[in-house]
């Protein structure tokens, strides 16, 4: 029976000849659900064009066996890398792939070790990664799921906001309400910041206590069926000065400018350009310091990357963030964030809530 899962192994198999590759191993979870739907915590996945084999412990093979299809389930013996060596001592293979941003030298060392010398290992970095970025329909049906439910929770926490409340407290509410509705869990550490630690991008929820005439940037993630969202709205608690009011309205612009540019062929860094551009018009390019967006799926952070000079073209389904923003020491940052997807004649922004200025 033919599944996501299987016609996802067949296409990385037909990349391995001209790679000329017999087999790849897969040591990241991601891509061994991916490739087999299996959620266990530890195992490797063995892909060739004559089938693939699943190493786990003793813990997973149910699991392993009611998870997957098509898939040899190998029990592990002694340690999963002596067991993957064991394995392909006797497999009628050559030429064997890995991927050196996700096996250790050791890792690669030990499993050398016991497969023998007959072997030749080769670095074949990104070949599920590729696969990954182009969503099938029914990956894109779950990520519009996941990114309308991190909207609602969103403007849940946006009726949270008033004088006293802290950062933690108002990110453990946001936590909640994603399982509360059905995520099984937040797809990073969701970000609430007031006043001057809005400036902070990635800051992490204090004790702080909101207070007037303070930016709040409010910056969550939902993984809702394995498939991750990620939405920032940013708004000001009292009346905003102009240069707030300002900021905003750059900001808004910059992430409408790049939405714009998101279409099938155009590359990574021209949709940046594009929101650079109008920061510069504003004369806040300065103020602007991370990338316009990166790839969404599995993982809240995939290819592509969407920055400066990168040249990779967007293709029908992958789908990017694209959250421009600027951040004022002393003062507190300013970003807007959805999540797109791109298809061969349009451009979808899945995430839905409004994106006006609110001040509270």
């Amino acid at each position: 029976m033919t599944t996501p899962f299987s016609a996802r192994r067949r296409a990385l198999a037909r990349l391995l000849p001209q790679a000329k590759l017999d087999c790849l191993l897969v040591t990241h979870p991601a891509n061994w659900f991916y490739l087999t739907g299996f959620t266990g915590e530890s195992g490797a996945l063995l892909v060739s064009q004559k089938g693939s084999a699943l190493v786990t412990d003793g813990r997973f093979t149910v699991q392993a066996g009611e998870e997957t299809s098509g898939v040899r389930i190998v029990l592990q013996k002694g340690s999963l890398f002596e067991s993957i060596g064991q394995f392909l001592k006797t497999a009628p293979i050559r030429r064997v792939g890995f991927d050196p941003t996700q096996l250790t030298i050791a890792q690669l060392g030990r499993v050398r070790k016991f497969a023998g010398a007959r072997l030749r290992w080769i670095s074949a970095p990104g070949k599920v990664e590729t696969l990954r970025m182009r969503k099938d329909p029914s990956e894109l049906a779950q990520m519009r799921k996941a990114a309308l439910l991190a909207g609602e929770v969103v403007q849940h926490a946006i009726g949270l906001l008033k004088p006293g409340i802290r950062e933690f407290e108002v990110a453990a509410e946001i936590e909640y309400q994603m399982r509360k509705k059905g995520a099984s869990g937040p797809a990073f550490e969701t970000i609430a910041a007031f006043g001057s630690r809005a400036a902070l991008p990635h800051a992490r929820p204090t004790a702080k206590r909101l207070r007037k005439n303070e930016l709040v940037v409010l910056d969550l993630g939902v993984i809702l069926g394995y498939y991750c969202s990620d939405i920032t709205r940013t708004v000001f608690l009292g009346r905003a000065p102009g240069r707030i009011r300002t900021w905003y309205k750059a900001v808004l612009e910059a992430q409408t400018a790049a939405i714009a540019a998101v279409r099938s062929g155009a590359t990574c860094g021209d949709v940046d350009t594009a929101a650079r551009q109008v920061l510069t018009d504003y004369r806040l390019d300065h103020l602007f310091v991370h990338s316009t967006g990166h790839g969404l799926g599995l993982e809240v952070h995939e290819d592509p990357r969407v920055a400066k000079g990168q040249k990779t073209r967007l293709e029908p389904g992958n789908v990017i963030t694209i959250e421009p923003g600027v951040y004022a020491k002393g003062v507190g940052g300013i970003r807007i964030e959805d999540d797109v997807a791109v298809h061969a004649d349009r451009t979808e922004v899945l995430t839905r809530v409004p994106r006006d200025f609110i001040e509270l």
